[in-house]
């Protein structure tokens, strides 16, 4: 009984979508750790705390499609801790907003440490990550769904993490949190891709209601060509080390999943192009870490 237990809580925090917030805490650090000492403590706390909102924007995703009744036993890719392992909506709301009392706690260490100002940047995130599924008209059921994801997983928490330890939003942190927010944004598109006939019979307009299968994925492979032209305009034109290019090897992963997503159509054979565009996306950001980490430890 313990061990199913543990299970269903590792299942309920979504560990595969976690790369996603703390891939670009380490992009921020790392791009400005060479400048002053790493503050540990600060990006200790960043990194949680953005883990922690994740996990949570998750479970208030996982809540509310509950309540709205498009989760249920059938349903393809869904977290299901309410359908399927047995917790109560009450339980899965009760523990999104214990992180965030945790998350926020966070958010004033970090604030009190660094300047105030920070402390309303992070409140508008936890609201941004409630709204994404709750409220009368949730995000995540507009065309706005990647575009917000992408904002504040990428520029905000990038932009957080590079300024908690310099004190300040430097050129290169804006260069390196562009193609992230766009890969961030494609995992979003990627899902609702997936979940298309789904979603319009529910009501939701997504860029893939609005634009259709085939359109929404040519907008995928625009969001994919996007980020390489991002870093390579960082690289050839800002000035970033040439170190970074090597995300470029995910260049491979990208068109697999395009492909996949061209010529299929169900749910269930979708979900293999969905798990590769979270992984360019992880894999992209990773490589990025580890070229500004073997940029620093040659110069």
């Amino acid at each position: 009984m313990k061990q199913r237990e543990k299970g269903a809580y590792w299942r309920m925090i979504r560990p595969h979508t976690l790369t996603a917030s703390f891939i670009p805490v380490l992009l921020g650090t790392f791009i400005v750790v060479g400048q002053v000492e790493l503050k540990w403590g600060l990006f200790l706390a960043m990194l949680i705390a953005s883990v922690l909102i994740q996990i949570a924007t998750n479970l208030f995703n996982e809540y509310y499609d509950y309540k709205r009744g498009l989760d249920h036993e059938g349903s393809i890719g869904i977290g299901g801790s309410i359908v399927r392992d047995g917790f109560t909506p009450g339980q899965i709301l009760g523990i999104a907003l214990g992180m965030y009392g945790v998350a926020a706690a966070l958010g004033l260490y970090i604030a009190a440490s660094t300047s105030w100002h920070l402390l309303w940047i992070g409140a508008l995130s936890m609201v941004v990550g409630y709204l994404y599924t709750g409220g009368p008209l949730p995000i995540a059921y507009t065309p706005f769904g990647e575009l917000v994801a992408g904002l504040f997983m990428g520029y905000v928490i990038i932009g957080i993490s590079g300024y908690i330890q310099v004190g300040t939003v430097t050129t290169e942190l804006l260069i390196v949190s562009f193609p992230m927010a766009l890969l961030i944004g494609a995992i979003l598109l990627a899902n609702n891709i997936r979940d298309l006939d789904n979603d319009k019979e529910n009501g939701r307009r997504t860029i893939a209601c609005l634009v259709g299968h085939r359109r929404a994925v040519l907008v995928l492979a625009g969001f994919f060509v996007a980020a390489l032209v991002g870093i390579l305009v960082g690289v050839f034109v800002y000035g970033v080390t040439p170190w970074v290019l090597l995300s470029l090897f995910t260049i491979p992963l990208m068109v697999r999943a395009v492909k996949r997503f061209w010529v299929k159509r169900e749910p269930v054979e979708l979900m293999p192009a969905m798990a590769m565009t979270a992984k360019v996306n992880t894999l992209f950001g990773a490589l990025m870490v580890i070229g500004l980490m073997v940029a620093r430890v040659i110069t």
